[in-house]
């Protein structure tokens, strides 16, 4: 399993390897200080893909990544509980590029943000081939989702990730929080397209009941989504909600001789 660690001198990615998986996956979320002992240094992997840092000021080393395994050598892993955090120790903030709705349209393809939102659409989950005659599949459903800054939701196209138990639960209804979501639009310029957001391999996906004593609460956008919901009538937006269906996207155009 992939993280990417920081401290005052900058970021790099770290391996937990084989046995060290099933032991510490659980126990590691953002904003976790871990220290780290006797731990070896590799040459990174190099066709893996990079997260976008939070902080765009923040060195990256993407040449080599800390290994963790059970021996050669053994690493030794603790986490620090957070009140015994000390300041000398030069800790990053961990940051985010939340945008809303309303900023979507201006940006650029392949962007990486976040995202926070209410869903008003959860489509059925659909496979998609990884390769043209392979027997593995990518699992994957639509969502959509609104934050009140725009009369369009955010399309979300959701491929499950390590979080099977969240990728079943997205209802309508529920706060849905992605993050390092990448932006999706038609570079042909194609009228009848839509621009959409797409997981890619870093992101992580929060939903109600996950949102407790995540990094990304103390946001600015987040807080104002948050007050835009309680201006919101629950039964109003119930209505407007939909679940399940077919959900083609890009939509095709209306007649043959656009096709």
């Amino acid at each position: 399993a992939y993280f990417e660690v920081a401290d005052g001198s900058g970021m790099m990615s770290m391996v937990l390897w084989n046995s060290l998986c099933p032991e510490w996956y659980n126990s590691m979320k953002v904003g976790t200080v871990l220290l780290l002992e006797q731990y070896a240094i590799k040459t990174s992997y190099p066709f893996k893909t990079q997260p976008t840092p939070g902080d765009s000021q923040m060195k990256r080393f993407a040449t080599i990544e800390i290994s963790l395994n059970v021996r050669d050598p053994p690493t030794k892993i603790n986490i620090i509980p957070e009140e015994m955090v000390k300041p000398e120790w030069g800790l990053p903030e961990v940051k985010y590029r939340f945008i809303t709705r309303s900023e979507l349209d201006d940006l650029p393809n392949n962007h990486s943000c976040d995202v926070i939102g209410l869903v008003t659409f959860v489509g059925r989950a659909e496979r998609a081939r990884k390769r043209e005659h392979g027997e593995d599949f990518w699992l994957y459903r639509w969502a959509h989702a609104i934050d009140g800054t725009s009369d369009q939701p955010f399309i979300l196209e959701l491929f499950a990730t390590s979080q099977p138990d969240v990728f079943e639960h997205i209802h309508p209804m529920t706060y849905l929080v992605c993050t390092q979501m990448r932006v999706v639009r038609d570079l042909t310029e194609n009228p009848s397209s839509t621009i959409y957001l797409t997981t890619s391999n870093e992101s992580q996906i929060f939903i109600t009941g996950w949102h407790k004593g995540q990094p990304y609460t103390k946001d600015t956008k987040v807080k104002n989504f948050i007050q835009w919901t309680k201006t919101q009538s629950e039964a109003d937006q119930m209505k407007k909600t939909v679940i399940g269906g077919y959900y083609p996207f890009p939509r095709p155009p209306n007649n043959f001789l656009k096709y």
